[in-house]
């Protein structure tokens, strides 16, 4: 089984098997409402890797920025959740500065879609990314702030 393959069928369990992988409308297909399930329970990896495989479908079209910052928005609170886990580690501990990176290229790559797409409230997403990249940067890159009781939600409306 591929990681494509491995991917869908997560999306299905997610979805108690209702997939829908022809939708057309982005706010309704099942791997776009999966990465928000995922981002909502702190499953960023997880939610990186389901919104990609519709990135890879779709890289040519006008919505493949706004799932390329959405994934780089995941990428940087992988970043931040495991350095919040892994504090001391060699690798973990150094996760800020790509952490500030990442939120930086999402913001550009998804402020273009201000100040809603596909039912996200893309302007309040780029303060909110703006936010955790200026907190790292004042701390001077010492100090995380994210936490599993403060981690941001996201909703679509």
């Amino acid at each position: 089984m591929n990681k494509g393959e491995r991917i869908s069928r997560f999306v299905a369990e997610l979805a108690n098997g209702d997939v829908d992988l022809t939708q057309t409308d982005v706010a309704k297909h099942s791997f776009y409402r999966a990465f928000f399930l995922c981002w909502n329970e702190q499953r960023y990896y997880q939610a990186h890797d389901v919104l990609e495989q519709l990135w890879l479908k779709d890289t040519e079209s006008r919505d493949a920025d706004f799932f390329k910052g959405l994934i780089q928005a995941a990428g940087a609170f992988v970043h931040l959740q495991k350095r919040f886990e892994y504090p001391s580690h060699a690798k973990h501990g150094r996760r800020l500065s790509p952490a500030v990176r990442l939120f930086q290229l999402a913001e550009k790559n998804l402020s273009i879609f201000a100040p809603r797409h596909h039912g996200l409230d893309v302007a309040a997403f780029c303060q909110l990314l703006r936010a955790y990249a200026d907190r790292i940067v004042a701390a001077e890159y010492k100090a995380n702030p994210w936490s599993p009781e403060t981690a941001p939600k996201l909703e679509l409306g």
